[in-house]
Order: structure tokens, then C-alpha cells, then sequence
């Protein structure tokens, strides 16, 4: 038996439990990995609530995590017990002490990358891969809006941002999270609670606006997000924390300069094993040239996930979360 966080229905933090659970088998071309560490998104909450529909229920939660290779599949030939690996497209119920997953969603950590800073650092360190580097590829100086910015993904795109030369102007919801995007390599802040983001865009670029609006909060700021943008520019809309951007008049995008917008996600970029590859690379290497840093600020343990959630939902979190099993 392993111990596993399951759900029977939807809704808030109080549906997960710790269960014991079947010791899962690989099948053909798949790995199981003992974890060492989980990471916790936004997106398990989605999950979690019904907003976004799981495969079946009862069900596991989770597609992220690091750890050990402890039994492999047939038809495995890239890995083997033993190696350290991590992962952060996995089928549900990476919040477990053991996951089975398919190969090709797994790769070989450095050895001067732990457990904690991979699990941490998979999907938002991909994710911010992907959005600066392949949505749209940045330039050095040029100034861009990210929301969110003292979250997860926020404080590896401020570092990201920083070393590519670009200014970031990141939106947060007070003092303390404005002073951790700067810390992080923010070029500036705007409080969203202060102050009005389309007016202090305006003043921070001189009136230009900016080419790029990379936007996690969705139905909330998608207006807001499009009257910063210059003419031509690109709305990139990768969440929605506040619920999903729906109703939209395309005609807007013609009203307000001949903008673009897209809605992109990790499985649309890494979709190939050699793409995969080339992104964890390109990440690995932020990692290990200290150009980017992990900032886990939260840990808990297994058993407390429902604890994880809700302070992840009520925005208590900085920086990055894992689960320990």
C-alpha cells in the first residue's frame, strides 16, 4: 500500500483526504517514481472545484512532482531505477508517495538541481519557458506587463525576465508582494488595490504602452490587460484565478488597435520529446547559472494538502509551494 490524496467529489479543500491506496504498477512505457517532493498549482484547484472535469471519480490530484525511478515498465529504455527525475505533465495523482507516469513525461534532473527547487520549478519554471521565450520572444529592452507577479510563475518570469534584459512591470495586491517582485527583478510594480494599472502603464512607458500583457487572472483584468497593450499588441491570457474570460466580442480586439490574443498552454509547447527536452535545458540551465532561484516560501507536508489549498486560494502563498510526502 502508498499513501495517496483522493477525491470523491468536487468541491472546496475539505473533499481531499489522505487514503491508502494499491501500490501502483508501470505498464508498458511507463516509470514509477518515488516522490521527494510535489509541486502545488493553481490549476489543482480547478481540478479540485469541477471547474475544470477530471478523467473519473474518485480521483488523484496533481501532475507535477520529483523523485526517485523505483520500478520500471516494459519497452523503458531511457531510465532506470535509480535515476532522479522530474515531472510536471503526469496524469492526476502526483499527490501520492508513488506516481506512474509515461516516459516521455519525465526527464533526468542535474545533479545540482534537489528534489524541492525541480518539483517547485517544473511547470511554472515551463511555463514562463514558453511565455517569454516561444509566445512571445522578448526582446532586451523592451517593457512588458506580467500579473500576478509575486506568485509562482510571477517571481521566475521577474528573475527570467531581468536576465534577458527586459523590463517587467508586474501587477501585485500590496506592499510586501511589490517588494518581492523588485527583489525578484522587477523593472516595477503597480498594487492593483492602489492604484489604476491602464494610468500607471501609461505613465512607466511614456505613454507607449506595452507590445505584451501576459495575464494569469482572466475575466477580472481581460479588459484592463488589452488597454495596456500598443497597437498589434499580444494579449497572452494563460489562467484565469478569477474565472475564465467568456462573452467576448471579437470586434473588440479591432476597437481597441488590431490587437492579438492567445490562449496557450504547456502541453501546446511541449509537445514533442525533443521540444520538452530543449525547455527543461534551457530552464535547468537558468537554474544552475543562479539566474533564477526556486523561492519555495511554503512546505507541507502530505497529509496537510487541503491546508496548501486553501492558502493558495486565499493568495496567503508567495513564490513557490511543495508537498512533502
Amino acid at each position: 500500500m502508498t499513501k495517496a490524496i483522493r477525491f470523491s467529489q468536487t468541491g472546496g479543500p475539505e473533499v481531499l483526504t489522505l487514503e491508502d491506496t494499491p501500490q501502483p504498477e508501470p505498464g508498458p512505457g511507463e516509470i514509477r517514481v518515488s516522490n521527494r517532493a510535489i509541486g502545488l498549482n493553481y490549476i489543482e484547484i480547478y481540478f479540485r472545484s469541477g471547474v475544470y472535469p477530471v478523467p473519473s471519480l474518485p480521483s488523484g490530484l496533481g501532475t507535477e512532482g520529483a523523485g526517485v525511478v523505483d520500478a520500471i515498465g516494459a519497452d523503458v529504455a531511457d531510465f532506470q531505477v535509480g535515476d532522479r527525475v522530474a515531472y510536471a505533465q503526469a496524469p492526476l495523482g502526483s499527490y501520492s508517495e508513488q506516481h506512474v507516469l509515461p516516459a516521455g513525461k519525465a526527464i533526468r534532473i542535474p545533479d545540482n538541481v534537489d528534489f524541492e527547487t525541480a518539483a517547485a520549478t517544473m511547470l511554472k519554471g515551463l511555463t514562463v519557458q514558453y511565455l517569454l521565450r516561444q509566445t512571445y520572444p522578448v526582446k532586451s529592452g523592451e517593457t512588458i506587463l506580467f500579473h500576478a507577479a509575486a506568485g509562482g510563475v510571477g517571481l521566475i518570469a521577474c528573475q527570467w525576465a531581468k536576465a534577458l534584459g527586459v523590463k517587467l512591470i508586474g501587477t501585485v495586491s500590496g506592499p510586501e508582494k511589490a517588494k518581492l517582485a523588485m527583489d525578484h527583478g522587477a523593472w516595477a510594480t503597480i498594487n492593483y488595490k492602489e492604484e489604476n494599472i491602464v494610468e500607471r502603464v501609461r505613465e512607466l512607458t511614456d505613454g507607449d504602452m506595452v507590445p505584451v500583457v501576459y495575464d494569469s487572472v482572466g475575466k477580472d483584468t481581460w479588459e484592463t490587460s488589452l488597454d495596456c497593450l500598443q497597437k498589434r499588441g499580444l494579449m497572452v491570457s494563460f489562467g484565469n484565478t478569477t474565472g475564465p474570460v467568456s462573452g467576448v466580442n471579437i470586434g473588440i480586439l479591432n476597437q481597441k488597435g488590431s490587437l492579438f490574443v492567445t490562449r496557450p498552454s504547456l502541453a501546446g509547447y511541449a509537445d514533442t520529446r525533443p521540444r520538452f527536452e530543449a525547455m527543461c535545458g534551457e530552464l535547468f540551465e537558468m537554474l544552475a547559472s543562479g539566474a533564477i532561484k526556486a523561492d519555495i516560501n511554503q512546505r507541507f507536508p502530505l497529509a496537510e494538502a487541503a491546508k496548501a489549498h486553501e492558502a493558495l486560494a486565499s493568495g496567503q502563498t508567495t513564490g513557490s509551494t511543495v508537498l512533502l510526502p
